[in-house]
């Protein structure tokens, strides 16, 4: 059984391949993802990886890791305060803030910090639903 502080971390990094093939699941083909000339041109000055795709670590750790198997994975709030970039080394820690023993579900702090800057990249929060763990 997890308690309220309980957390998780691991690392992870996307390429510019997991990029596009990203793009033609989703169908998000924003050049802003993709192409260095445009990218370039804009704030980011280079390509920037898919919110969606970065949120898909929390989906694979909940499910999988942290809670893991047996886990629903309710919901997500998630502020991407910075932009990530391919090839670049990220930490993702999840943090449990609440738990509903009742329900069986628990809030858990979704957080990616730079590896390297140690910077908040994206901040949120989770509902997960695992009879066996909350």
């Amino acid at each position: 059984m997890y308690s309220v502080g309980d957390s998780y971390e691991i690392e992870f990094s996307f390429n510019q391949e997991q990029v596009n093939d990203f793009c033609k699941i989703s169908g998000d083909f924003n050049p802003l993802h993709w192409d260095e000339l445009f990218a370039a041109q804009t704030v980011f000055k280079k390509p920037i990886i898919h919110g969606a795709l970065i949120a898909s670590v929390f989906s694979r750790v909940m499910g999988m890791e942290f809670p893991g198997q047996g886990s629903v994975y309710l919901s997500q709030l998630s502020e991407f305060k910075r932009p990530l970039f391919v090839d670049l080394v990220y930490q993702a820690k999840f943090t449990v803030s609440s738990i509903d023993p009742v329900k069986h579900t628990a809030e858990i702090q979704t957080q990616v910090f730079d590896k390297e800057r140690g910077k908040l990249m994206v901040d949120g929060i989770a509902k997960a639903m695992n009879a066996e763990k909350f």
